[in-house]
């Protein structure tokens, strides 16, 4: 890898855009299964350097900017080469919110802002028959976190896994990467971040913050422990 990190032990490299939204419960469940985990931010660190095909696990994170973007943040058409290397060379990646429609336009899917306007707050998914049998199917009945203003198109190719009322595709896989719209890798405690770091979005939707960390108290300790269980199979499938 062109930073110079040695990779003797497994290694998963996140990809970070904002400080607020990182791995949260996954981190310590990487830890827990033997990778050492670094991060490097979006914006900041030199992408540039990166060899994509170094890491065992990458894993894209989320942030409050367009997969469509690239002309005010030129490090996006970076990452989007980075993601299109791992998915040529068909090695374990993971896609979060933002991270997932950087994976969808890599592989040539539209991105673009959800005429059904911004899903946020907590919801269950619908999962299709090939998301039931997937790794998500953990996450069946489970209310898990939306956040986001953007939708992709399926993927030429790729396997839909599951929707919501306002947004067709939530999720998508192929070979072993996996592109998840939602989180559901926040914990209560690390969204109290997030309600400070999206205070403008939330006040321009409208939405209450007080019902929304309500919201979080009763369903995110179920997400977690549903969430373990998800990036287990994704783990034993990577």
């Amino acid at each position: 890898m062109g930073t110079g990190y040695l990779f003797s032990m497994k290694t998963c490299l996140a990809l970070r855009h904002v400080a607020f939204e990182d791995l949260g419960s996954f981190e310590p469940l990487l830890q827990a299964a033997g990778y050492q985990v670094i991060y490097r931010d979006a914006g900041y660190d030199d992408l540039t350097t990166l060899d994509p095909l170094a890491p065992d696990l990458m894993v894209v994170l989320g942030g409050p900017i367009g997969a469509y973007d690239g002309a005010l943040y030129p490090f996006l058409e970076t990452e989007i080469r980075l993601i299109a290397a791992r998915l040529a060379a068909d090695t374990p990646l993971l896609g979060l919110c933002l991270g997932a429609q950087l994976m969808a336009r890599a592989l040539g899917a539209r991105v673009a802002p959800n005429p059904a306007g911004r899903e946020i707050g907590w919801s269950p998914l619908t999962l299709t028959p090939a998301g039931t049998a997937s790794p998500l199917g953990e996450l069946a009945g489970t209310p898990v976190l939306h956040w986001h203003g953007d939708m992709f198109d399926l993927p030429p190719g790729c396997v839909s896994l599951a929707a919501t009322e306002l947004t067709p595709h939530q999720a998508f896989r192929q070979g072993r990467a996996l592109g998840l719209q939602f989180h559901p890798e926040v914990t209560a405690r690390g969204l109290e971040r997030w309600l400070i770091g999206h205070a403008a979005e939330l006040s321009v939707a409208g939405l209450s913050v007080p019902a929304l960390r309500a919201a979080t108290a009763c369903h995110a300790p179920g997400l977690e422990a549903r969430g373990a269980r998800l990036l287990a199979r994704f783990l034993d499938g990577a």
